[in-house]
C-alpha cells in the first residue's frame, strides 16, 4: 500500500506536521486503522468503546452507517484513528453502491484493516464475500480478524468454533475476540455464569492496531475525539433516534439534514438557544406516517430522545424543530442521492 505521509482516508483528515514533535518519543506511533465487516457485525459499537465516547450511532437495524466516521485513540505511545465504515454487502439501491464505494475508498488508505464478524452468528456468505474483497488490498495491508459480540455467547466452545471458521477465511494477520460492551465479572451478574470484564480484550486489540501503525507525530491536537462535523452529528443523533422501533424496511428509507443550526437572537448570555432545523426524508407517504405516529405521538418520542442527545454533544440548550417529507425512492436517485449527501 502507497501511503504519504499526509494522506488521509475517506473524505480528508489532518495532515502530519513536517518536523516530529520533540515532546513526543521517537517511537511513536499514529496512523490509520479502518473496521469493516457484514452489516450490524458490531462495528460502531467497537469504535465507541475503544474512542471512549459515543461518535457513531448505532442500532439492532443493519445498514446503519452510511459513511466512513472517524474516532480518535489517544495513548502515550500512539494516536489511533479508527475508521468506521458501512457494513459492505451485495447492493441492491444506487445508495448501496454508494456505501461500498466509501468501504473501498478507506480500504486502500489505510494503514491496518479490522474485519469485524460476530461471534453470536456463524461465519456466512457476507464474511466470505468480504474476505474476497480484503485479499485484494496490497499485500502490505494486514488484517486482523476480529471476533465482536462475545458477550452474546456463553459457550466457550461456539467462541472456539467461531474463530476456528475465521482462521479458515483467509491468512489473517491476528485473530482476536472481543466484547466492546459493559458484561459483570464472575459472581456480579444476576446468574453468577459470566466472567467477561467491560470492554474484554480492547485493550489487546488496541495494542495489534497500533503496532501495526507506522512511525510519526500525532495527527490530531491532544483532546480530540472525531473530527466529524457537528451537523453530520447532529443528523445522526436524530436518525438513531428515528430508527428506533420501525419497522423492518423503513430504516434503509430514512435520511436526515440539518438545514439549519443558529443561536436564538435576543437571548440573555446566561440562558443561550440554539435552533436547530431538520428535515427527516422516507420513500413513500406510508413511511411519513410511521416516523410521525398517531397524533405526531412518535415523532415527539424522537425529537425528545434526539434534543437530549444534541444537549449532551453541544453542551447547550436546543430547540430541535423536525419535519418529516417525502423524497420519492431517493435511494435510486442520482439527482436525490446527491440532494442528502451521498
Amino acid at each position: 500500500m502507497a501511503r504519504h505521509p499526509t494522506q488521509a482516508p475517506a473524505s480528508g483528515a489532518p495532515e502530519r506536521s513536517g518536523a516530529p514533535d520533540a515532546t513526543q518519543p521517537a517511537t511513536f506511533r499514529s496512523g490509520f486503522a479502518c473496521f469493516v465487516g457484514r452489516p450490524n457485525a458490531g462495528k460502531s459499537t467497537l469504535t465507541n468503546a475503544l474512542v471512549g465516547t459515543k461518535i457513531a450511532i448505532t442500532s439492532g437495524r443493519p445498514q446503519t452507517t452510511r459513511h466512513a466516521v472517524r474516532g480518535i485513540v489517544h495513548r502515550p505511545d500512539a494516536q489511533l484513528v479508527l475508521v468506521d465504515t458501512p457494513g459492505l454487502h451485495r447492493p441492491r439501491t444506487l445508495l448501496g453502491e454508494r456505501l461500498n464505494d466509501v468501504v473501498r475508498a478507506t480500504l486502500s488508505e489505510v494503514d491496518v484493516v479490522g474485519f469485524c464478524a460476530p461471534a453470536d452468528e456463524p461465519v456466512g456468505r457476507g464474511d466470505r464475500y468480504i474476505a474476497e474483497e480484503l485479499a485484494r488490498l496490497p499485500g502490505r495491508t494486514p488484517v486482523i480478524a476480529i471476533l465482536t459480540k462475545t458477550d452474546l455467547v456463553r459457550d466457550p466452545d461456539r467462541i472456539g468454533a467461531r474463530l476456528l471458521e475465521l482462521s479458515q477465511l483467509a491468512d489473517f494477520a491476528e485473530i482476536v475476540p472481543v466484547s466492546a460492551v459493559p458484561v459483570p465479572v464472575r459472581g456480579e451478574a444476576p446468574t453468577g455464569d459470566r466472567d467477561h470484564v467491560a470492554g474484554h480484550q480492547l485493550d489487546v486489540l488496541a495494542d495489534l492496531l497500533v503496532a501495526r501503525l507506522p512511525l510519526g507525530p500525532p495527527l490530531y491536537l491532544d483532546g480530540e475525539l472525531t473530527d466529524e462535523p457537528e451537523r453530520v452529528m447532529v443528523a445522526e443523533l436524530v436518525r438513531e433516534a428515528a430508527l428506533e422501533g420501525v419497522r423492518d424496511e423503513l430504516p434503509h428509507s430514512l435520511a436526515v439534514v440539518v438545514e439549519e443550526m443558529l443561536p436564538r437572537e435576543d437571548r440573555p448570555a446566561d440562558r443561550p438557544l440554539l435552533d436547530v432545523h431538520v428535515n427527516v426524508f422516507v420513500e413513500r407517504p406510508s413511511q411519513k406516517a410511521i416516523v410521525i405516529g398517531a397524533g405526531g405521538s412518535r415523532l415527539k418520542n424522537v425529537g425528545t430522545t434526539a434534543r437530549a442527545q444534541i444537549e449532551a454533544l453541544l453542551g447547550t440548550p436546543v430547540f430541535l424543530d423536525l419535519h418529516v417529507k417525502v423524497a420519492k425512492d431517493w435511494q435510486r436517485d442520482p439527482k436525490q442521492l446527491r440532494r442528502l449527501g451521498f
